[in-house]
């Protein structure tokens, strides 16, 4: 039952994606081809966002629900972020949709994007079993 307001805040997140337009193919497409401002808005104003929160937490040492300090592990520039980053934005640029919204496509209706979904869990347990093998 506690996990079910997980479930709900998912189908409420789905629903903030479709109506803001950020899984339309056409809105990422006119992104990639530099046409529009919507989607770079969107992910500047989700950094803004991000970043002040990310101050917050640490400046007034917030704690979770349980009471648990909120520890943020500073993280080590890699190249392989950079290669990671760059396949990243291959398969959104091919797909026209990143992982989080495959699952809104999807449920509004882009069956096809089941594919993506199949393929991007492939990709991961793909990458599960190479990773000790890869320089991090």
């Amino acid at each position: 039952m506690k996990l079910l307001r997980y479930f709900f805040v998912g189908i409420f997140f789905g629903f903030l994606l479709i109506k803001a337009e950020v899984i339309s193919w056409f809105r990422i497409q006119e992104m990639f081809h530099f046409q529009s401002f919507h989607m770079y808005g969107i992910m500047m104003s989700a950094m803004a966002v991000g970043m002040t929160s990310i101050f917050l937490i640490k400046k007034l040492k917030a704690k979770t629900l349980s009471g648990e300090e909120i520890k943020i592990a500073p993280k080590k520039f890699t190249w392989g972020n950079v290669i990671g980053g760059l396949i990243f934005g291959l398969g959104w640029a091919l797909t026209g949709a990143c992982p989080g919204p495959l699952y809104a496509l999807v449920g509004g209706g882009v069956p096809v994007m089941a594919i993506a979904i199949l393929s991007a869990i492939l990709g991961t347990f793909t990458y599960g079993l190479i990773r000790n093998k890869l320089p991090h």
